[in-house]
Formats: structure tokens, C-alpha cells, sequence
């Protein structure tokens, strides 16, 4: 299920508020979204100085074809009631919230941005990266569901759930998986996105593209960034080969034939094709700008 429009977020860069070289350079990169981070980029005596940097960066800036998100410190800390009313006056097309537990932690930024007045169509989006998240992914995920209360992405939080669990982080991932599969599951189930974790190792390309094909295979929507560099692999790794572009647009064309009109089920090239393998085509289709 998927009560939103799809769009790509094959890459998504984290960028610090507090690196003015690094958000110059936002306008020539060619991720899909930018996360202009306030938390985890940013050290505690800097957190006013960002905030204020970040308002006088999206002042500044004009619409381009990225999404551009915003990652606030949690509402829990001292910084995050205030993160969130600037993020709100910046504009974004959504909030990243860190540190989220339960379903209960998004219900109460959402409160509080209708409690200003934010637009309606500001989204948040929900890092998934404590013990508590992976235990209330299903009741945080099922938010989707409910366009009021704004939740269209998961973001997994890979670094904090090692830390937070003491699972070792192994280059294949072992440990992480099924936590990650859990993601999918439940993001599919509420009808969300969901991006997977950041590796930390940004100079072996290949090492990453290889990392970059697991999280495609596992089902993730693309990856969160550290680096420019990585901007590439990831766009490959996650965008339809021309063959699955090909055929999503077969099975488009042969459901629009008038005989083929309240069909469920139809041929296609020897092969039975049901309406929700048009879902997938259409979804594929939107996503590579179809």
C-alpha cells in the first residue's frame, strides 16, 4: 500500500548546518533529498549558531528538484522544541525526527507543528536507530496510514543501533539484517518509504556499491550519505534497469487496451499479470520519472 505520490530518494545526503562549504555545494549535487542536519553533526556549543545558520541558508535558497529535509535534535533534549519551530519557519519538504521510541514521539511533533500552523503537506520522517523503535516499528510504521499525522519515510540509524545494542558491525551486515528487514516489513505495512543506513566507509566505492545493491535487494527505497561521492553508486544501485523500465511500461500499455478494461488478471508475453504487479509497474514508473 502507498497513500503518497512516490518519488525517488535513491540518495539522501546528510549535510552539517554548521559546513558552509558543504551546503554551497547542495545545487550542483545530484542526490534525490538533503538532510541539513542540526543534531548529530553538530556539537552542543554550536546548536543556537546552526539553528541560525540553517534559517539563513533556506532563506537563501531557491526550489530545486531535490527534497530538502531538515534532522532536529530530539524534542526530548533542550535544543529540540526550538529546532522544530525553525525547521517549520525554513520550510522544508519534511523534519527528521532522531531518537524516536514509539508512535507516541511522532504524534507529538505533529501536534506541536499544527499547534503553528505548519502547512499541511510538511512531512516528518522518523530515524529508527533505538532497541525501543525496532520493538514499536509496527504501531510507529501503521502512522502512514493516517495522513494526519504526517509520517511518509523511515530512516534507518544503523551507527546508533550498534552502539545502543552491542551487535558487532560486520561488512556483511549479519547482525543488522533481520532488524532491517523488520523496516521494510513494517514501512511497507503503513504504506511509508524507507531508506537504509549510512556506511561510514565513503572511500571504498565498490565496497559501498556492493552495500548499496543489499539494501535494494532488501527492499529499502535508497541510502542515507555521508559523502558526495557516494551520490553516484547509490543512484545506480537504486534506479530500474532499462529492462524493468521495459516491461513496467508493457504492463502499463496492456491494461489500458479496451479489451483489457476491469480485467484483474491478464496474458502478457506467456506469463499471467495481476493488477498488483500494474501497482508495482506504476510505482517503478513514478519513481524513474515515468
Amino acid at each position: 500500500m502507498q497513500i503518497r505520490p512516490p518519488r525517488p530518494r535513491r540518495s539522501v545526503l546528510y549535510v552539517p548546518a554548521v559546513n558552509d562549504k558543504a551546503l554551497a555545494k547542495i545545487a550542483s549535487l545530484d542526490c534525490d533529498a538533503v538532510v541539513v542536519d542540526l543534531e548529530d553533526a553538530v556539537a552542543p556549543a554550536e546548536k543556537a549558531t546552526a539553528r541560525e545558520r540553517l534559517k539563513a541558508f533556506f532563506g537563501g535558497l531557491e526550489k530545486g528538484p531535490r527534497e530538502m529535509v531538515i534532522r532536529v535534535n530530539a524534542l526530548s533534549s533542550e535544543w529540540g522544541a526550538d529546532d522544530l519551530l525553525a525547521a517549520r519557519e525554513c520550510r522544508p519538504d519534511a523534519i527528521l525526527l532522531p531518537k524516536v521510541d514509539n508512535a507516541r514521539d511522532i504524534l507529538e511533533a505533529n501536534d506541536m507543528l499544527d499547534d503553528v500552523d505548519a502547512r499541511p503537506s510538511l512531512s516528518l520522517w522518523a530515524m529508527v536507530e533505538t532497541p525501543k523503535a525496532v520493538l514499536n516499528i509496527g504501531s510507529i510504521a501503521e502512522l502512514g496510514r493516517d495522513r494526519g499525522a504526517r509520517l511518509a519515510c523511515l530512516v534507518a540509524g544503523t551507527n546508533d543501533l550498534v552502539k545502543e545494542t552491542g551487535v558487532r558491525a560486520t561488512a556483511d551486515r549479519r547482525y543488522l539484517t533481520p532488524w532491517l528487514m523488520q523496516m521494510v516489513l513494517a514501512a511497507r505495512a503503513g504504506g511509508l518509504d524507507v531508506l537504509d543506513g549510512v556506511s561510514n566507509v565513503f572511500r571504498d566505492l565498490e565496497a559501498f556499491g556492493r552495500e548499496c545493491a543489499e539494501g535494494r535487494d532488501m527492499g529499502f527505497d535508497g541510502k542515507t550519505l555521508i559523502h558526495p561521492a557516494q551520490i553516484e553508486p547509490a543512484n545506480r544501485a537504486f534506479s530500474p534497469s532499462d529492462a524493468e523500465i521495459e516491461e513496467a511500461l508493457s504492463i502499463r500499455a496492456a491494461f489500458a487496451l479496451a479489451e483489457n478494461a476491469g480485467k484483474g488478471v491478464i496474458s502478457l508475453n506467456g506469463r499471467m499479470v495481476e493488477r498488483l504487479h500494474l501497482d508495482q509497474a506504476e510505482r517503478l514508473l513514478a519513481k524513474a520519472g515515468q
